[in-house]
């Protein structure tokens, strides 16, 4: 190689670094090891993780340890999907086009929106990019979110909305749900848009049909930040008049893998569609009128529109985006709803199990999470309960002083009757 390319040494390759700050000396690494003896050692190191693999989890918060079909490995790990990036020529890459083009269909029939875009980096961003987007829209320069979405996704907000000089305004909760006079109080004549989430950050299930009104009340857009799997069995927020619908898909196909890459949906009205971020693919017909698919409505900061560009994204989570198809594909209408209920019911009997057992649970409609309340800190109980094999729910004292020993715990369809109320026995010995 260093012949190739007309070298003698491996030090002249350095030659346009000064002496003086180059290292010199031996670095302080391990010997090398065979491929055996490697591979031995990491798995040793990796084994010292607690996964959904190891322990049985409570945890949810963003990130939700659900049933992925088999065969969403085996799709996404073909190589035609593995390796594809986001597609720019549509002469060679249909499959990828329409695998896009039918996440972009759950998606829109999920939310009950006329259309939806190839997928985001994720729940968060999307959240973020409906704000600055409804801004533009509106041009107005505030926007007014509630306290049940997200913290990180309100930080995301933040970050966004500060370098367009966009107005954040938080709202209080009542409870577990927003408090809706505090939202009506909020919202005016110069709110771009009322923001919820729903299900929201304690799990409760918000009153989309008076928080419309509110939104609409002085022209602001709706937007609502939504878990895709709970729209299975809630009425979808396009039902309700939203104007956009965000939100995450890693519930559909995705792992809880240390917590990300996930993927963002974003759907919208068919007005507001073509003020969207991000790709959007589009079905058309080529000249023998075979069906085909094309990226659209391209105004982006990379094209020939890019002075109409509404974003700065330029890309898309396409692989994340196709397990998610192959996920609800695989599932099917009566397959997400049955997930999604057997969600509903298996919280319903811990939160009653709970109960039972003493504790207080914050009151609230839910769809797999909820709130409870400990005597004790959730750090120092959650660090018991890994020794027990269970990884606990979320400390909601790191976000809000005033839930200062809650714990936030998720139950999906996964959890089995014996591990909930081990869980909850465990709990009840720890709390005491």
């Amino acid at each position: 190689m260093l012949d190739t390319i007309g070298i003698s040494d491996v030090s002249e390759l350095f030659s346009d670094i000064p002496e003086k700050v180059r290292f010199k000396g031996e670095l302080n690494i391990k010997p090398k090891k065979s491929e055996t003896s490697l591979l031995r050692e990491l798995g040793d190191i990796a084994r010292k993780n607690i996964t959904t693999e190891t322990h049985v989890s409570f945890l949810g918060a963003g990130v939700y340890d659900h049933y992925i079909p088999a065969v969403v490995d085996h799709v996404i790990s073909r190589s035609e999907f593995y390796t594809a990036y986001t597609p720019y020529q549509p002469e060679i890459s249909q499959g990828e086009l329409q695998a896009i083009f039918e996440f972009q269909t759950l998606i829109s029939e999920l939310t009950a929106m006329d259309v939806a875009n190839s997928s985001m980096y994720d729940g968060p961003t999307a959240f973020a990019e409906a704000a600055t987007m409804a801004a533009g829209k509106t041009r107005k320069k505030k926007v007014v979110v509630s306290k049940g979405v997200h913290y990180q996704a309100v930080e995301v907000l933040r970050t966004y909305c500060k370098a367009q000089d966009i107005e954040v305004v938080e709202v209080e909760l009542d409870g577990s749900y927003t408090d809706l006079a505090r939202l009506d109080e909020a919202a005016d004549e110069d709110t771009a848009a009322v923001m919820v989430q729903y299900p929201n950050f304690l799990g409760s299930v918000e009153d989309l049909e008076e928080i419309e009104k509110i939104a609409h009340k002085h022209k602001g857009l709706f937007v609502v930040n939504s878990n895709p799997l709970a729209l299975s069995v809630l009425t979808p927020p396009g039902e309700f008049g939203a104007d956009i619908v965000t939100g995450d898909t890693q519930v559909f196909g995705i792992p809880t893998q240390f917590g990300g890459p996930h993927c963002g949906y974003f759907a919208a009205t068919s007005k507001l569609m073509r003020k969207m971020p991000g790709r959007l693919v589009g079905q058309t017909q080529d000249d023998e009128g075979n069906r085909g698919f094309v990226l659209t409505l391209q105004a982006r900061e990379q094209h020939i529109r890019r002075d109409k560009a509404t974003s700065n994204i330029c890309s898309n989570q396409a692989l994340n985006a196709l397990a998610s198809s192959v996920a609800m594909s695989a599932l099917g209408k009566k397959g997400a709803v049955e997930m999604a209920e057997n969600n509903i019911q298996n919280t319903y009997y811990m939160k009653n199990q709970l109960k039972n057992k003493g504790f207080e649970v914050l009151d609230g409609q839910s769809f797999n999470e909820f709130a409870v309340k400990l005597s004790k800190n959730v750090d120092d109980i959650n660090n018991t309960l890994y020794d027990d094999g269970y990884i606990g729910g979320f400390n909601l004292g790191r976000v809000d002083g005033k839930f200062e020993n809650y714990m936030l715990i998720a139950v999906t369809e996964l959890r089995t009757k014996e591990e909930i109320d081990s869980f909850v026995e465990r709990l009840g010995e720890y709390n005491a």
